[in-house]
């Protein structure tokens, strides 16, 4: 990180959001290692913070996946605050839209989570929170009370009153985008830190880390994304901000790596690409949604198989990509020289073998066809002692 005159700098702030603990990943058969990592992602965190020795972490929103989730992870998430031996170093817990502030939720006051607390730890539960931070610095913080809402949460932020020098800290969350016809919620006036009079403002929702708007630095209005990234289409997702300010109050932004996973699409078209993938060495941090476009001959594709079983694993080994959505159809056997590799084989399987390869060419038998094509290539092999 570079700033002018770092050792004026009067404040560090370390700025997350949208951890979505509790989200459930249903589209891969064992999402546990993706649900886990976001509590991992809050380890690393915490500890980032007394790595930077900031004087506060604000939170913006979006930290559980509903607002009434499963105890086990707010019990978690008590846990891991109250491991911390933090005196001076305030954390910030506001409800975003998607764990908003209801009466019933997890932020509600007489909710077990808000007693587990440590006493540094606050939970923005009014929209006119206000909290006094070190280096003649305060901080605004708007929660969202419901699911959905036209106004801008900004808009309860006061403005900044004449002679007031104090550093303005904002933290909200809510949409920037503010396409033509585009419906959101909570939508944030982009010039909301300029007009509010804010030094740095820090929003939660988008799950990529972005400045807004991108050419404006100063003062930085921040989405530091999601920790641990939750779809394959989310963009620079996997980090925090840490924000330092100096006297002047001029905020500078570090874009910080948390993330444990890296999200990828493939559509492999040929079996040098599959090869390739099979050989990465970073497989096991990187969950892969892997669509196949492969007709093979009867040798090609049977090393098309042992290549996606080292990929997904068997019940005998382990898979080498850590988290893996493979689609199977699209590869297929071309049956076109089928009979090449059947030789080995008895009169009345030859015969099978081309009423077999006749068959793939009806569209409603073309797989069960390919699937005996190739336990007889198999049997073909073993005859002749290749298998």
């Amino acid at each position: 990180m570079t700033a002018a005159g770092e050792d004026e700098n009067v404040l560090k702030l370390l700025h997350t959001a949208d951890w979505h603990l509790g989200r459930r990943f249903r589209s891969f058969p064992d999402d546990r290692k993706l649900t886990r990592a976001r509590l991992d992602a809050l380890d690393k965190i915490l500890l980032l913070a007394e790595h930077y020795m900031v004087h506060a972490v604000l939170c913006a929103g979006d930290l559980f996946d509903e607002p009434c989730p499963a105890a086990e992870w707010w019990q978690e998430v008590a846990t891991r605050f109250a491991a911390r031996a933090w005196k001076d170093r305030p954390v910030f817990l506001l409800p975003g839209n998607h764990d908003p502030c209801l009466p019933d939720s997890v932020w509600a006051k007489d909710h077990r989570f808000r007693r587990l607390l440590p006493h540094w730890v606050h939970v923005v539960d009014r929209e006119d929170f206000e909290f006094a931070l070190p280096g003649n610095a305060v901080l605004h913080a708007v929660p969202c009370m419901s699911k959905s809402g036209a106004n801008d949460p900004t808009e309860s932020i006061p403005r900044r009153e004449a002679g007031d020098e104090r550093i303005r800290i904002g933290m909200v969350h809510g949409s920037t985008i503010d396409a033509r016809d585009w419906q959101v919620h909570f939508p944030i006036a982009a010039e909301a830190a300029v007009l509010r009079g804010l030094d740095y403002l820090a929003i939660g929702d988008t799950h990529g880390f972005r400045f807004v708007p991108p050419d404006r630095k100063v003062p930085p209005m921040v989405y530091p994304g999601t920790p641990e990234q939750t779809a394959f289409d989310e963009r620079d997702a996997g980090h925090v901000a840490v924000v330092l300010i100096n006297r002047q109050r001029r905020a500078t932004v570090e874009k910080v790596r948390v993330g444990h996973w890296t999200w990828e699409e493939h559509e492999i078209r040929d079996l040098r690409g599959l090869r390739e993938l099979r050989d990465r060495a970073d497989l096991p941090e990187t969950v892969v949604r892997l669509r196949l476009d492969l007709r093979l001959p009867a040798p090609e594709y049977e090393e098309a198989v042992r290549l996606l079983d080292d990929l997904e694993g068997t019940s005998a080994k382990q898979g080498r990509v850590g988290v893996l959505d493979l689609d199977r159809l699209g590869l297929a056997l071309d049956a076109s020289t089928i009979d090449a590799y059947c030789t080995e084989l008895s009169g009345v399987l030859q015969a099978a073998v081309h009423k077999l390869k006749a068959a793939t060419l009806q569209p409603e038998r073309r797989a069960v066809a390919e699937r005996a094509l190739v336990h007889l290539y198999r049997l073909s092999r073993k005859a002749s002692g290749c298998a």
